[in-house]
């Protein structure tokens, strides 16, 4: 009698575990995340299945820029948008030429914080400027890394197109909001083409992420003063709950991985 009561008890015990998996994959949601590879090389790239494990819900990733998010975002193509700067320095941006999308239904919810580098070729042996020299640079006053204590070269500022969350933390947190204009830009599409062009031309100051920067193993010009990213998940509307768990779920990754 006890076996067959034991044997019972296990059958009902793997009837429950079964129902309570299949409820959880069957309560699963697939939200498309949209927007900065800033956030994408800090983030998703190492830790998706984590998140996607604490949520509860799988992930579509599109990585592009932040701006770019924020209109999939707004146009319905995306659930969330992953933002690298301040929510307000992007609608600022973008409202002007879009003012008719609705820019106030968008909440941007805090994941993390990190800072942006300043990326040098490894045959460049500068490893140091001041803040005020890097802001001539970005300026287009200084254009020979000469001029710095480098090698007589000119200063190839490489950067992601326009709308990019590094672009934007450096123009608000180094020169007061207006935008960079080196005597020698190289633009790129997306932040992590950055670090490879670095990679390839000697005399190239990348504006960078700094996760690429590392995986790429370049050497950084370090400055006195540090510039800060924010790493932010973007909704149009109240999230719903699937969002909800997706934004405490990188929240929890964030801090028990990257602080």
């Amino acid at each position: 009698m006890r076996q067959v009561l034991r044997r019972y008890a296990v059958a009902v015990m793997a009837a429950l575990a079964c129902w309570v998996v299949t409820a959880r994959t069957a309560s699963a949601e697939t939200l498309v995340v949209h927007g900065s590879t800033t956030f994408t090389s800090n983030l998703i790239i190492p830790y998706q299945a984590d998140i996607e494990a604490l949520a509860g819900h799988r992930l579509e990733v599109v990585p592009s820029r932040s701006n770019l998010g924020l209109l999939a975002l707004l146009a319905g193509k995306a659930d969330l948008a992953m933002i690298s700067s301040p929510l307000e320095t992007e609608v600022d941006l973008l409202s002007k030429a879009r003012p008719d999308l609705p820019w106030d239904r968008l909440h941007g919810f805090l994941i993390h914080r990190t800072r942006v580098a300043f990326a040098v070729n490894p045959e460049n042996r500068l490893r140091s400027a001041n803040a005020a020299a890097m802001r001539r640079v970005l300026s287009g006053e200084i254009d020979n890394w000469k001029q710095l204590g480098g090698p007589d070269l000119p200063i190839n500022v490489v950067a992601p197109a326009e709308g990019g969350g590094v672009v934007l933390s450096i123009e608000k947190e180094m020169l007061g909001g207006q935008r960079i204009a080196p005597r020698h830009p190289v633009i790129v599409e997306f932040g992590p083409l950055v670090a490879p062009a670095v990679a390839r031309d000697p005399a190239a100051l990348g504006l960078a992420q700094l996760g690429e920067v590392q995986r790429h193993k370049l050497p950084e010009l370090m400055l006195n003063i540090l510039i800060e990213q924010q790493l932010f998940l973007v909704t149009l509307g109240e999230p719903t709950p699937a969002m909800d768990a997706v934004i405490d779920a990188a929240r929890s990754v964030a801090t028990g991985q990257l602080d």
